[in-house]
């Protein structure tokens, strides 16, 4: 068995007991970028799909010197998809009746290539199948994480519009590996479900996901949350305790609003990111875990690396996919799919029935701003489930509070004044909760609790 290496390039299982024909095919994929594994025995072929991942087998149907029957193919192709229904199969062989042709593809083969095959066909058959495999692997993926997220009772991504295509897409990419990801967007937009859900798609779905707010820890408090501490490590150390690193081991850790953390907890968030080393406060013993980091903020963190606030180097390490999901007043009519879904999940925790929004009402969601984003609608529906006294949920259940032309600002209750002030407060400072948090006279944890009650 030998192999070829094309970096980045799809993987091809080649067989054929016929060495002229492999340094054909060889040849003609190798200058389509393909990345090439060869075999030339049924074993040799099982043995290379049990060490190793393939995007597409294609294998001759004989093996037997003087056999024609195509027997062995047929026999290795059961095993093949008993092991892997998603793997596109091409078969090839010299006998060409239609009899073999159908007896391959009912048991398992994608498509039949004749020998002398023509080169045209055969990588655009190959490249065709493999793009049909990577999108069935992509939403059998998507299916598997949106059904565990079901049964724990958290949220499934929902998204038509042309924005989350294209953020669905990355997340079903990027799911199964162990890169970090760090998720923008602004307050309310999804980074938690983000965060659970590439927790669910992955292959640490059944490991820990340990979720922390960075940002809303002091500078004493983090060190221990993060890392932990032993007994006698501080005056209220009486116990040892586990950081989140480490119960994160094998697992997902999930840091929001990660911009807000201090240039001293950042130095030493890197030394455990390039290391894998975490050694608890007042320990000398270092641990080794291994953990996928997912980080999220509303900051704009590449202001905050230019301003001196956040390390780029740490950024590097954080950042090696970077989801931006957009907010609610750009993703169109996903306003009318999410309200669908919350107020589904609202009429059941309350125990009660809706044959859905009113005209009016989904004219009041498109065309609210939603400066809460995806958090603010979810508030609304539950609001609406509450107060509504009929069948369908109208514009007034929902409770939405448009500005009116013309309105000023004394005109503004008290509570949609601290909405707005505090919103242009967060806007000015880029969304760093410490800086508008100062700005304000308040601590940060008292900023959370008002963001979280005006759903910002």
């Amino acid at each position: 068995m030998s192999k070829s290496q094309h970096a980045d390039a799809p993987r091809v299982l080649i067989a054929d007991d016929q060495p002229d024909v492999l340094v054909a095919l060889r040849m003609l994929l190798r200058d389509e970028g393909y990345d090439l594994t060869t075999a030339t025995s049924p074993e040799a072929i099982l043995r290379a799909l049990d060490e190793d991942n393939f995007d597409a087998v294609l294998m001759d149907m004989n093996y037997t010197r003087d056999t024609t029957t195509g027997k062995e193919g047929l026999t290795l192709l059961q095993v093949i998809r008993a092991q892997d229904d998603t793997l596109p199969v091409l078969v090839m062989t010299g006998w060409s009746s239609v009899e073999g042709a159908v007896a391959a593809m009912q048991h398992g083969a994608n498509d039949y290539i004749e020998k002398p095959w023509n080169d045209e066909r055969l990588l655009h058959t190959l490249h065709t199948q493999i793009e049909l495999s990577q999108a069935l692997r992509r939403a059998r993926r998507a299916e598997a994480a949106n059904q565990r997220l079901q049964k724990s009772g958290l949220p499934v991504m929902i998204g038509d519009s042309p924005v989350m295509k294209e953020v669905l897409t990355v997340l079903e990419r990027i799911a199964p590996s162990d890169a970090n990801v760090l998720i923008t967007g602004e307050h309310g937009t999804g980074k938690e479900v983000v965060a659970q859900w590439l927790h669910a798609a992955s292959n640490r779905a059944d490991r820990p996901l340990v979720t922390v707010n960075a940002g809303g820890l002091s500078e004493g408090v983090a060190e221990s949350e993060f890392f932990g501490h032993v007994k006698g490590a501080f005056t209220d150390a009486r116990t040892d305790r586990i950081g989140c690193f480490e119960l994160a081991d094998s697992g997902t850790l999930f840091l929001d609003e990660i911009a807000n953390t201090s240039t001293k907890l950042q130095a030493k968030l890197l030394r455990v990111l390039q290391t894998g080393d975490v050694q608890r406060v007042g320990s000398s013993r270092t641990i080794h875990v291994d953990v996928r980091v997912i980080a999220a903020t509303n900051a704009d963190i590449r202001a905050e690396v230019k301003e001196g606030r956040f390390r780029e180097d740490l950024l590097y390490r954080l950042n090696t996919v970077e989801i931006a999901l957009p907010p609610l007043r750009d993703r169109g009519d996903d306003v009318l799919l999410l309200a669908g879904h919350f107020l589904g999940e609202y009429a059941r925790k309350y125990d009660r029935k809706f044959a859905g929004f009113d005209g009016a009402a989904q004219q009041a969601l498109r065309a609210h701003t939603w400066p809460g984003n995806v958090r603010e609608l979810a508030h609304a529906v539950e609001r609406a489930v509450l107060m509504a006294p009929g069948e369908r949920i109208t514009a007034k259940d929902l409770g939405l509070q448009q500005r009116e032309a013309g309105r000023g600002e004394d005109e503004l209750t008290l509570e949609e004044a601290e909405r707005a002030f505090i919103r242009k407060v967060l806007a000015k400072h880029g969304g760093n909760v410490q800086a508008a948090a100062e700005q304000l006279g308040m601590s940060r944890s008292a900023l959370y609790r008002r963001i979280q009650q005006h759903g910002l």
